[in-house]
C-alpha cells in the first residue's frame, strides 16, 4: 500500500497539518522539525497527492497545452520554450495533440478544464465561436500562441504574420523577379490567410500583377506541396520564384525544380517560413523566414503565468520580431534581370 501523510506524521511524532506545512514549503515550521519531517518523507518514500493537494489549495500546478501537429519540428521547438518555462515556475504541462482538427480542440480543451488545470495555451490555425464560447466560460486564464482570436479579445503571442510574408516577397521582387509563386497554407487558417496577404500587398506596392495561376494551396507538408508543384512546372510561363508559407514546403520546391533539370537558385530562386533545422540541412541552404519558435513558447508561458499569478500585465497581444535568414536558395546580389527557361 501506499504511503500517506497519516504514515508520515505518525512516524515523526507530529500532526497531519505539520507534515503539509513541511512539504508545501510554509515558513512556518521549526527547522528541527522540518528536518525530521523530511527524514522521514525519505525513508518511507512517501509522495504528496497532487490531487488531494489541488483540492486543498484549489491550484493544481498543472497547465494544458493545445499543439496543432506534434510531428512538426516548428511545435516542438515551441514546446520546448513553453515547458522551460513552465519548469521554471513550477508548473506541469499537458501537452495534448489536436491534429488541426476543431471538434477535436474543443474536446480537448473541455478535458483539461474538467482536470482542473491552472492555465490554458492553445495552438490551433483557428479560433472560431465555439473556441471562444468555451474559453469565455473557462475559471482559468487562456493565452493564445501562434494565432489570434478575429477580435483580438484574448492574450496572444506570435509575429507579424503578414509583415513576415510582404518581406519575404519583397526580397524576391528586389531580385527582379515579376513570376513568384505563392505555395501556401489553408487560407481559412489566421497564418495562411495573413501570409497571403503579405504576399498580395507587396506584389501590389511593385506594380507586379497578382496571377491567380501563380497560386497553391497545401497543407504545409512535404509531400503535398511536392504534388502542388507539379502546376507550376506546367505553366507556359513558369514561376521564377517561389514564396513557400513552411519549410518543408519550400524544400519540396527546391527537389521539383531540382527532378525537373532546373538550377536553384541560379533558375529558381526559393524561400521557406519558420527556420526549422531542416532549412541548414537540405542543399542548397534554405533562405527562410526566420520565427524565434523556442521565445514564443517561452514569451506566452511566461504571459500565461503573470494572468495565473494575478501579475500587471501591460501588453496582452505580443509580436515578436522576425528576420529573413539568407542562404543559399536565394541570390545574394539584389535587384538583378532573372533569366527564365
Amino acid at each position: 500500500m501506499s504511503v500517506t501523510i497519516y504514515d508520515v506524521a505518525r512516524e515523526a511524532g507530529v500532526s497531519m497539518a505539520t507534515v503539509s506545512r513541511v512539504v508545501n514549503g510554509n515558513p512556518n515550521v521549526k527547522p528541527a522539525t522540518r528536518k525530521k519531517v523530511l527524514e522521514v518523507i525519505e525513508r518511507l518514500g512517501y509522495r504528496p497527492n497532487a490531487v488531494a493537494r489541488g483540492l486543498a489549495s484549489k491550484k493544481t500546478t498543472t497547465v494544458g497545452v493545445i499543439i496543432p501537429d506534434i510531428a512538426s519540428a516548428f511545435y516542438a521547438e515551441l514546446a520546448r520554450g513553453i515547458e522551460d518555462i513552465a519548469n521554471m515556475y513550477k508548473y506541469n504541462i499537458i501537452l495534448c495533440n489536436s491534429d488541426k482538427q476543431p471538434k477535436k480542440e474543443l474536446t480537448l480543451i473541455e478535458t483539461l478544464l474538467e482536470k482542473q488545470v491552472d492555465g490554458l495555451l492553445f495552438m490551433g490555425p483557428r479560433v472560431t465561436d465555439e473556441h471562444l464560447d468555451l474559453f469565455r466560460s473557462a475559471s482559468v486564464p487562456v493565452v493564445l500562441a501562434t494565432t489570434i482570436d478575429p477580435g483580438c479579445q484574448l492574450p496572444s503571442v506570435n509575429i507579424d504574420q503578414r509583415q513576415a510574408a510582404y518581406d519575404a516577397t519583397r526580397l524576391l521582387l528586389n531580385h527582379g523577379h515579376t513570376r513568384i509563386a505563392f505555395l501556401g497554407g489553408p487560407l481559412e487558417e489566421f497564418a495562411g490567410l495573413s501570409r497571403f496577404q503579405g504576399y498580395r500587398q507587396a506584389l501590389e506596392d511593385a506594380g507586379v500583377p497578382f496571377r491567380e495561376e501563380l497560386v497553391q494551396i497545401a497543407d504545409y507538408r512535404y509531400e503535398t506541396a511536392l504534388k502542388r508543384m507539379a502546376h507550376f512546372l506546367t505553366l507556359p510561363e513558369r514561376p521564377t520564384a517561389v514564396f513557400a508559407t513552411s519549410d518543408e514546403m519550400a524544400v519540396a520546391a527546391i527537389h521539383a525544380y531540382q527532378d525537373a533539370g532546373f538550377r536553384v537558385p541560379e533558375d529558381v530562386e526559393v524561400i521557406g517560413f519558420d527556420n526549422i533545422r531542416l532549412a541548414s540541412m537540405v542543399r542548397p541552404t534554405l533562405t527562410t523566414v526566420a520565427q524565434p519558435m523556442y521565445d514564443i513558447g517561452a514569451v506566452s508561458m511566461r504571459l500565461l503565468t503573470k494572468y495565473m499569478h494575478n501579475e500587471k500585465v501591460t501588453d496582452s497581444l505580443v509580436f515578436l520580431p522576425h528576420t529573413i535568414e539568407i542562404r543559399g536558395s536565394t541570390r545574394a546580389e539584389s535587384k538583378t534581370a532573372v533569366a527564365t527557361r
